[in-house]
């Protein structure tokens, strides 16, 4: 919890500051008030007592209320100034940090939960922090002076205080010791929740067609069923602690007021008035030792979950990247990249998806790679831009290790299309435009871009054009379409190494080659690595590396592998007819 704390500025300490001076003076003049009463009490009785006497008592009494008054409205509004700062510079330091995560980081804490460590989590801690500025500060100041203040009063009063507290101390450790563990499961519970109403919601076409409304409404029930029965055991055992409280002021006042009139009795009548006096002033101070108490009883209510809650946030933010930035912010070559004997196993893995690869694509050249599904082609370019680092050997880019990069740098050499079109919310010109580049990318670049990849066809269409707005995620658009605007993003850029997860799936085979010709003049300079299912699609590339099971069993151009790689001619026997096979091969003489 401190560490979480240090991310405070020095504004926010002196609010703080600030808070323990006025919550101070709240304490001193509430605890003024029971020294009024007294004078009151004693006026009242005492003959020869004149109303204004009284009524300027009364007056003091009513300055140390508004005083109070005045003080915690002050408290209150530094407090939750300090809270709401907290919230926001946390949250933005784990977006900052979940933003620097690899793959690795993502797979490991899961979307889900992040998201309820930046909301529901961050909340918590938020909600201690505003309410601990005024009740954690406000409950030792106020017990303690409290305390001074009865402490000569009476030996019996002060017994059926401590005895009061003893009680009051027991309760809560009990409840303390059978509530904390639980609030651990409760936020992996909501992680839980969480996961399962976005799994929903993502897929629900899928769900739909599947007629699957049902059992996704069970396993639903039964995540919100688990979470329920836990909120209810804590809530229970933490609902103990207002009766336990109202018993505990209601025994207290009854035991001082019981004392006091044996006391009354027993006494002359000179001392009666002193006695009644001392019984009104001792039972308002008992009752502000109780009060302090049952502000660290809301505070321990909070405190549990808001500890849990501050630990999962620090898990984020202290989790060491596996990806490490490096220093280098220029290569030794341009548009080279080179894999040197690697192999690679996902973390925690024993079998290696990736053998002894080894390959060197130049300027300007295209390199394809096919094989089977699971043959570990996307794996094997998404080392390039590190989004796993290699177990074994080297990834060179324009001659330097790929690790030695900063990671700015060589984002900036590539241009990047993921398997999977991610099309964010604004517009098409934003989409095309995303992302820092080291180039200017000009209305002029963002034309051309979308003009190469085919998307100009329907982006003019759209009623605003290069402005029409795109939903979370591309919703408005077709599969196609998402890839072609995807691709484009990557044209403006005008990287010198092209990167293509499978990016041409979802485009019919007319504006897949369209697409690939104008690409091909567009980018003659540049370096392109196609990962690809179709024949088509890269069969006139420079060099064509065929990968089965991890390993690379082939590599050349179309014809040369048609003759000399039986995988390749497999896969193409699956996808040519004879005759254009026989032609492939007639070409390659």
């Amino acid at each position: 919890m401190l560490k979480l704390l240090k991310s405070l500025g020095k504004k926010q300490l002196l609010y703080a500051l600030i808070c323990v001076i006025f919550v101070s003076v709240n304490v001193y003049l509430e605890l003024k008030i029971p020294d009024y009463m007294s004078s009151i009490t004693v006026l009242v009785q005492t003959e020869g007592s004149t109303m204004a006497s009284i009524l300027k008592e009364g007056g003091y009494m009513l300055l140390c209320a508004f005083g109070s008054l005045i003080a915690s409205f002050i408290v209150g509004y530094f407090a939750a100034n300090v809270a709401a700062y907290f919230g926001k510079i946390t949250r933005q330091n784990i977006f900052e940090k979940v933003s620097s995560f690899g793959t690795q980081e993502m797979k490991e804490f899961q979307t889900s939960s992040l998201i309820t460590r930046t909301t529901n989590d961050v909340t918590q801690v938020q909600m201690l922090i505003a309410m601990g500025l005024q009740a954690i500060i406000k409950a030792p100041i106020m017990a303690t002076w409290a305390v001074l203040k009865i402490m000569n009063k009476n030996m019996i009063w002060s017994m059926a205080t401590f005895v009061a507290v003893v009680i009051l101390l027991i309760t809560i450790i009990t409840l303390m010791i059978r509530v904390f563990p639980k609030f651990k499961i409760v936020q992996k519970l909501t992680d839980n929740l969480n996961r399962i109403t976005r799994e929903n919601l993502i897929g629900i076409r899928v769900i739909r067609a599947f007629n699957a409304e049902d059992y996704q409404q069970k396993k639903f029930e039964k995540a919100n069923e688990e979470l329920k029965n836990l909120q209810l055991f804590n809530q229970k055992n933490m609902g103990l602690l207002n009766p336990v409280m109202s018993l505990v002021m209601s025994g207290l006042s009854l035991s001082i007021y019981f004392i006091g009139a044996i006391l009354i009795d027993r006494a002359n009548a000179l001392e009666k008035i002193g006695i009644f006096s001392d019984m009104v002033v001792f039972s308002s101070y008992a009752m502000q030792v109780v009060m302090s108490f049952m502000m660290l009883i809301m505070i321990f209510m909070l405190y549990p979950r808001a500890a849990v809650s501050a630990k999962r946030i620090l898990e984020v933010l202290e989790c060491e990247n596996a990806i490490k930035d490096g220093n280098v912010t220029k290569g030794k070559e341009v548009g080279t990249v080179e894999f040197k004997n690697v192999s690679f196993k996902y973390p925690d893995a024993e079998e290696y998806i990736l053998e002894n690869i080894s390959f060197k694509a130049n300027k300007g050249e295209t390199i394809a790679f096919i094989g089977s599904t699971g043959s570990g082609k996307s794996t094997l370019i998404n080392l390039v831009p590190r989004f796993y680092d290699v177990t074994e050997g080297e990834v060179l880019v324009d001659g330097v290790n790929v690790k030695d990069y900063k990671l700015e740098s060589l984002n900036n050499i590539l241009g990047y299309v993921p398997q999977k079109a991610i099309i964010f919310r604004g517009t098409i010109k934003d989409n095309v435009k995303y992302g820092h580049s080291q180039k200017k990318i000009t209305e002029d670049n963002i034309k051309d871009a979308i003009k190469v990849a085919q998307a100009e066809d329907f982006v003019l269409k759209m009623s605003d054009g290069y402005n029409a707005e795109t939903s979370q995620s591309g919703t408005n658009l077709s599969g196609g379409q998402k890839q072609r605007i995807s691709i484009a993003r990557a044209i403006a850029r005008n990287p010198e190494i092209y990167i293509f997860d499978d990016s041409f799936s979802a485009l019919d085979y007319r504006t897949d080659f369209l697409l690939r010709k104008e690409l091909k003049k567009y980018t003659k300079d540049a370096t392109s690595l196609i990962v690809a299912q179709r024949i088509g699609t890269i069969k006139n590339a420079d060099k064509i590396l065929v990968l089965d099971n991890g390993k690379l069993v082939g590599m050349g151009t179309h014809q040369e592998l048609l003759k000399s790689c039986a995988v390749y001619k497999e896969i193409a026997l699956s996808q040519l007819s004879s005759s254009e096979l026989e032609k492939d091969l007639k070409g390659g003489m």
